[in-house]
C-alpha cells in the first residue's frame, strides 16, 4: 500500500505538471489569434476567455494521454537512475508488478479520457460555434452602410438607411439563396428519378422588401439570431418557372443564424452527441454508405479509440523508461514520445481514412491491438532474449558438461 500511494502520487503530479504545460503551450498561439481577432472588431472581448473554455475539451482530448505517458516516463526513468528500480526488484516486486499497482489511477484517467472524448469535446465544439455564430451576425450588422449589400451565409441585405443605435434599418431588400446543399439534392433527385407522378420540389430564391426591420433580441447562447421586418412583401422565384408567389405581410419575422441541425451531416459531425451519430453511424442502407455515413463511422471509432491511449501508454512507458545507471533518462525519453505518438497520429489519420471509405472502421481496433502487441514484445523481449541465449548455451556445452553421467577414475 505504501509503495502503491508513492507511485499514484508522483504519476499524478507528474501528470498535472506536463498537462498544465502543454495546456498552456497550446493554447497560447490560439489566445494570440483571438486577440487578434478581437483586436480587428471580429469577437467580443467579454467572449474571448469563454470561447478558450469551450475549446478546453478539444486539447484536453489529445494532451491528456500525452501528458499520462511523459509523467510514467519521468517517474520510472527516475527510478532506474536513482537505483530505487534496482532495490524495488530486490525486494521481488517487478517492474510489470510495479505498474499494476496504479491500476485505479489508470482507470480514472481512461474513464476521464472517454468523457472528454464522448461527451466532452463535442459539447464545447458545439457551444464555440454557437458563439461563433452570433459574432459573425453581430459584425455583419456593424459592417452595415446605406444603399449597399453585404452578405451573411445565404442572405444578402440591403438598406438604405438606419438608426443611430444601428439597430433599426428602413428601406430593408433581403434576398435569401438556397442552400448548395439543397441545389445539389433537387438535382441527384432530378437525375436519379427517371418517372414520378408527383411533382419535384423546386429551390426558390426568395425576395421580401419591406419598409423597416428591427433586430430581435433574443438569447446569445442559443445560437439563433432573429429579424423582424414591418410593412413589406415577400416574392418566391424559381429559376426555372415563369411563376413567382407574393405575400403581403404587416410584420415578418424571419431567422438570420439558425441552432445547429439534429441532422448528421459531414461538416457538423464533431459537434453531434454519441447517440445521434451511433444511430447515423448504423444506419442500413442498401446504397453505398453517403459521406455522411462514413464520418458518422468515422468518428464513431475515433472517439471510442481514444481512450485506450490511456492503456497503451503504461504498456509502453515501463520498457521503455528502463535506463542504465550511467545514461540520464532523457535519453529514452524523446524516441519514446516519437513512438507514442505516432499512435495518436494513426488514429487521427483513421479518422480520415475511414471518412473517405478507403478502410473499414474496424481498422482502428486493429491498430490499438497492434501497439498493445508491440508493447507486449517490449515487455517480454529480454527474457525471451534470455531464455534463447540460454537453451543455445546448453546445447553448446558436451553431454558431462550438460548434467550427463561422468566416471570419475
Amino acid at each position: 500500500m505504501i509503495l502503491r500511494r508513492y507511485m499514484m502520487r508522483e504519476v499524478a503530479t507528474h501528470t498535472a505538471l506536463v498537462l498544465g504545460f502543454l495546456v498552456v503551450l497550446m493554447l497560447g498561439g490560439r489566445l494570440i489569434r483571438y486577440f487578434g481577432i478581437a483586436a480587428e472588431g471580429g469577437l467580443d472581448v467579454s467572449l474571448l476567455f469563454t470561447i478558450i473554455g469551450y475549446n478546453l475539451p478539444y486539447f484536453l482530448e489529445l494532451i491528456l494521454p500525452l501528458a499520462f505517458f511523459i509523467a510514467l516516463m519521468l517517474v520510472f526513468g527516475r527510478l532506474y537512475v536513482d537505483n530505487e528500480m534496482a532495490v524495488i526488484n530486490g525486494s521481488g516486486i517487478s517492474r510489470g508488478r510495479l505498474a499494476r499497482l496504479m491500476i485505479p489511477l489508470i482507470l480514472v484517467l481512461f474513464v476521464a479520457e472517454a468523457g472528454l472524448s464522448v461527451f466532452g469535446k463535442p459539447w464545447g465544439v458545439r457551444e464555440s460555434e454557437n458563439i461563433w455564430q452570433q459574432q459573425a451576425l453581430s459584425s455583419a450588422f456593424d459592417l452595415i452602410r446605406p444603399n449597399e449589400f453585404i452578405n451573411s451565409g445565404n442572405y444578402h441585405l440591403y438598406v438604405g438607411s438606419l438608426s443611430e443605435d444601428r439597430k433599426e434599418l428602413q428601406d430593408v431588400v433581403l434576398i435569401q439563396t438556397p442552400d448548395v446543399e439543397d441545389d445539389a439534392k433537387s438535382r441527384n433527385s432530378d437525375q436519379d428519378v427517371t418517372a414520378s407522378s408527383s411533382p419535384r420540389p423546386v429551390s426558390k430564391d426568395t425576395i421580401i422588401l419591406a419598409k423597416r426591420a428591427m433586430q430581435v433580441n433574443t438569447d446569445p447562447t442559443s445560437g439563433i439570431t432573429q429579424l423582424d421586418l414591418y410593412q413589406g412583401r415577400r416574392y418566391e422565384i424559381g429559376a426555372d418557372s415563369l411563376k413567382y408567389n407574393q405575400v403581403g405581410f404587416e410584420r415578418y419575422r424571419i431567422s438570420l443564424s439558425e441552432s445547429p441541425k439534429d441532422t448528421v451531416t459531414k461538416d457538423n459531425i464533431e459537434t453531434q452527441k454519441i447517440i445521434p451519430l451511433w444511430r447515423a453511424a448504423t444506419a442500413k442502407t442498401n446504397s453505398p454508405a453517403t459521406p455522411a455515413i462514413q464520418a458518422a463511422r468515422a468518428e464513431i471509432g475515433y472517439r471510442f479509440t481514444l481512450p485506450w491511449l490511456m492503456i497503451i501508454a503504461p504498456m509502453l512507458a515501463v520498457p521503455l523508461a528502463q535506463v542504465r545507471p550511467r545514461q540520464g533518462r532523457w535519453l529514452r525519453l524523446f524516441p519514446a514520445i516519437l513512438l507514442y505518438v505516432s499512435c495518436a497520429l494513426a488514429v487521427i489519420s483513421l479518422k480520415n481514412a475511414v471518412s473517405k471509405g478507403n478502410v473499414s472502421v474496424w481498422a482502428n481496433a486493429w491498430v490499438v491491438i497492434g501497439f498493445m502487441a508491440f508493447a507486449l514484445y517490449l515487455n517480454w523481449a529480454s527474457r525471451l532474449h534470455h531464455r534463447v541465449k540460454f537453451r543455445k548455451g546448453v546445447q553448446a556445452l558436451p553431454p558431462s558438461a550438460a548434467g550427463g553421467d561422468s566416471h570419475v577414475k
